[in-house]
């Protein structure tokens, strides 16, 4: 019989782990954003931003998104990564409403990312409105 994970037993094994990793000097800091009021929401908002380097110009990101209105006729289908001016590094696209799971997070592994920059934005996307909401600028591992 297999154990089943909660998404609450997820969030702080990931939490957990990124702490680990934070301390031991393998990914930067877990960053976090100020939420918006859920009733005047419009858009998802990214409230947190793990990022790992996972080889030569490549990074890994775990991502947690908000979107309190989620259903299956409008939600969170997407975040992406940027450059501090827009260019898009790597999108991961949502593919179903994650109403019962908010907030939740996602990965986007294998990002290749210029070897000039430093910092990147990491923004989530409403099926409806598209980008906006809150953004998370997160400093990249081992690029001071």
């Amino acid at each position: 019989m297999t154990p089943t994970v909660t998404a609450s037993a997820r969030r702080r094994c990931l939490q957990a782990s990124a702490l680990v990793l934070a301390a031991l000097g393998l990914a930067g800091p877990i960053v976090k954003a100020q939420t918006s009021d859920a009733a005047a929401q419009r858009y998802p908002d990214v409230v947190a931003v793990q990022v790992r380097a996972s080889g030569s110009g490549r990074f890994d990101f775990d991502v947690t998104v908000s979107s309190s209105y989620d259903t299956p006729s409008r939600y969170a289908d997407a975040f992406r990564v940027t450059s501090t001016r827009g260019a898009v590094y790597g999108e991961r696209r949502l593919l179903h409403d994650h109403a019962g799971e908010q907030p939740f997070t996602r990965d986007l592994h294998g990002v290749t990312i210029p070897a000039g920059t430093r910092t990147v934005v990491v923004q989530a996307r409403d099926s409806r409105f598209g980008y906006g909401g809150k953004v998370v600028q997160v400093a990249l591992p081992g690029r001071h």
